[in-house]
C-alpha cells in the first residue's frame, strides 16, 4: 500500500515538474527568438550607418529618408536659420571692394572674376505647420543641393550620430530585455524547486495519512485504540503488546542463563521430580538426573524419555512493587522514557513467569500516586522528588499483603528533594530534612518481611547521589545498581530473574528408574538432588 501511495504521488510530481519544465523552455524560446530579433536589427542598422558615411545625399534610398530628413530639420543646424543682414562693417568693405572694381574699370584695368557668383537660396528649407516645421520629400534633392560641402559633411555627421544613438538605444533595450528575461527565468527556477518540496512534502504527507489511517482502522479493529469523542486513544491491550515487544528487546541483551530463566515458568516454592512434558519446562532440568537416567538406560545422550524436570505443584503468592521517579530532572536525556519502557518490560517479565502475581506500578514527584499501564505510558514530568512518601506508599502496598515473595524496585536518578509534613503538606527545598525522612521510611519499610529491595539510580555527574542512594539501600537492606538509562531494562530483569525464592522440600510423585545404588550414601544424595530447585 505504501509503494502504490508512493508511486502515485511521485507521478503527481513528475507531472508538476514537466509543466514547469515546459514553462522554462518557453521562456528560454522566447529569449532567443528576442535576442536574434534584435542582433538582425542591429546589424541591418550598422550597415545603413557604413552606407551613410559614404552616402551621396543627392541621391539616398528610402531607409535614409527619416534620417536625413531629420538632420535637415535640427533647429541649430545653419541652413535652418535665414542669413543675417549685413553689419556695418560689411556694408563698408561692400562698399571698398565696389570703388576699387569702378577705379579698375574706369581706367581700363577691369579683370574678369574668376570667383562664382553665390546665389542666396531659392526654396523653403521647412514650413511651419500646425504640428511643427516639416519639409516635403520632394523638396530634400533640392535643399541638398544647395548645401556647401562643409554643410553637407555637417549633416553626414548627424545622421550618423542619430544612427549611433539608435543603436545604443536598442543595445540598451535588447540588454534590459535580457536581463528581464533572466530574472524571469531564475524567479521560475525558484518557483519550480519551491512547487518539487511542496509536492514531495504533500506527497509524503499523503502517504503518512493513509498509513495512519489503514494502522487506526486496524488497530480499532484489534482493540488496540479506540475512538472517543473524536480522538484516537490508546487502550491496555496495545500498550501490553508493545510492551512484549520491549520485553522481546531488552531479552536479547541477556546473559543466556537469565534469558533462559525468563524463558521458563514461575518459580514459586514448592516443586515435583517429573518426566518432561512441554519445552517450556526445560528451563527446570534436573540434569544429573537425567544424565543418570540417560547412562542407566544405555544411552549417552539425554532425550525425552530420559529428562527430568522439577514441576511446581504448590506456587507461591509474589507482589511486586515497581516505584519510579517522575520528577523534574527526569526528563532530561530521555530518562523518563526509558524508564517507562523498562518498567513495561518488568511488569510483562513478572506476568509471564507469575500469572496470578500482585504488581503496583507507584509513580512519584511531589506527589505519589499508583498507576495502570495506561497512566503509566502517558504520565509527564513533574516537579520536586519525594522519595520518602514513595517509601511510605510502598509499605503501606506491601504490609498488608498475604505474598510470601515481596519486592520492590525504586528507579531513580538523585537526592530526595522534597517531604511531606504530620499535616499532609509537601515542603521542598530544605534537603537535609528530606533526607532524614526518607531513612525514616526506608526503616519503615525494612520491617516487612520477606522483602526483597532494590534501588536503580541513574548515572549522574554527582557523586553526592550514589552516596544517598546507597544509604537509603543500606537501611533498607537491599541492593542498588548505577547504570545509564539505555542499560535500565536489562538490570531490571537480571535482577528480577536473579530472585530470592522460597524452596521447600520436593514431593516424590515419580521414582527414577531402577538400578540405583541403594547405599546410604546414594540416597543421602537422592534426597539431595530432588531438593534441588530448576530455574
Amino acid at each position: 500500500m505504501r509503494e502504490r501511495v508512493r508511486r502515485q504521488a511521485e507521478r503527481n510530481v513528475a507531472r508538476t515538474m514537466s509543466e514547469y519544465d515546459r514553462r522554462i523552455v518557453e521562456l528560454e524560446t522566447v529569449g532567443r527568438r528576442s535576442a536574434a530579433e534584435i542582433a538582425a536589427e542591429l546589424a541591418a542598422m550598422e550597415a545603413r550607418r557604413q552606407r551613410a558615411r559614404s552616402l551621396d545625399l543627392s541621391n539616398f534610398d528610402a531607409g535614409l529618408f527619416e534620417e536625413v530628413r531629420s538632420a535637415l530639420l535640427l533647429p541649430d543646424q545653419p541652413w535652418m536659420h535665414p542669413p543675417s543682414s549685413p553689419g556695418f562693417l560689411d556694408r563698408l568693405r561692400a562698399l571698398f571692394r565696389r570703388l576699387v572694381a569702378w577705379l579698375r574699370g574706369l581706367f581700363g584695368r577691369r579683370k574678369r572674376s574668376t570667383e562664382p557668383v553665390r546665389k542666396d537660396r531659392t526654396i523653403v528649407f521647412a514650413a511651419l505647420s500646425g504640428s511643427g516645421r516639416t519639409i516635403g520629400r520632394s523638396e530634400i534633392g533640392d535643399a541638398i543641393a544647395q548645401l556647401n560641402s562643409r554643410e553637407r559633411e555637417e549633416l553626414a555627421s548627424s545622421v550618423d550620430r542619430s544612427y549611433k544613438a539608435r543603436e545604443r538605444d536598442l543595445a540598451r533595450s535588447a540588454e534590459e530585455k535580457r536581463k528581464e528575461a533572466e530574472a524571469q527565468r531564475r524567479a521560475l527556477e525558484a518557483e519550480r524547486k519551491e512547487a518539487e518540496r511542496r509536492a514531495e512534502h504533500d506527497a509524503d504527507r499523503r502517504v503518512r495519512d493513509t498509513e495512519e489511517k489503514r494502522l487506526a482502522r486496524e488497530l480499532k479493529e484489534r482493540g488496540f485504540v479506540a475512538e472517543r469523542q473524536g480522538e484516537i486513544q490508546v487502550t491496555y491491550g496495545l500498550i501490553e503488546r508493545f510492551a512484549r515487544l520491549v520485553l522481546e528487546e531488552e531479552t536479547r541483551q541477556l546473559p543466556a542463563d537469565v534469558r533462559l530463566s525468563l524463558s521458563g515458568s514461575a518459580s514459586t516454592g514448592v516443586y515435583e521430580k517429573a518426566r518432561l512434558r512441554r519445552s517450556e519446562e526445560i528451563a527446570h532440568l534436573d540434569l544429573p538426573g537425567s544424565l543418570l537416567a540417560a547412562r542407566l538406560e544405555g544411552s549417552r545422550h539425554i532425550d525425552e524419555s530420559t529428562s527430568y524436570v522439577y514441576r511446581e505443584i504448590t506456587s507461591e503468592r509474589v507482589h511486586v512493587v515497581l516505584v519510579f521517579d517522575k520528577s523534574g530532572s527526569m526528563s532530561e536525556s530521555e530518562k523518563l522514557p526509558a524508564a517507562k519502557k523498562a518498567l513495561l518490560a518488568l511488569y510483562v517479565a513478572i506476568r509471564k513467569r507469575n500469572p496470578q502475581a500482585t504488581i503496583d506500578v507507584v509513580a512519584f514527584d511531589n506527589e505519589v500516586r499508583v498507576l495502570d499501564l495506561l497512566e503509566l505510558w502517558e504520565c509527564t514530568p513533574g516537579s520536586f522528588t519525594n522519595t520518602a512518601e514513595a517509601l511510605h506508599t510502598a509499605h503501606l502496598l506491601l504490609a498488608s499483603s498475604r505474598a510470601s515473595r515481596r519486592e520492590v524496585y525504586l528507579v531513580t536518578d538523585g537526592l530526595p528533594e522534597s517531604y511531606t509534613d504530620r499535616d499532609g503538606r509537601v515542603r521542598s527545598g530544605q534537603l537535609d530534612v528530606a533526607m532524614a525522612r526518607a531513612l525514616e521510611r526506608a526503616r519503615e519499610l525494612a520491617t516487612v518481611t520477606p522483602l526483597k529491595f532494590t534501588m536503580i539510580l541513574l548515572r549522574s555527574e554527582h557523586p553526592e547521589y550514589e552516596a544517598a542512594a546507597r544509604e537509603i539501600t543500606r537501611t533498607v537492606g537491599g541492593s542498588l545498581a548505577v547504570t545509564d538509562p539505555e542499560r535500565l531494562g536489562v538490570e531490571l530483569l537480571i535482577r528480577w530473574a536473579g530472585g530470592t525464592e522460597t524452596v521447600k522440600r520436593p514431593v516424590e510423585a515419580e521414582a527414577v528408574p531402577a538400578r540405583r545404588p541403594s547405599t546410604a550414601a546414594s540416597k543421602g544424595k537422592r534426597r539431595k538432588s530432588d531438593r534441588r530447585m530448576g530455574g
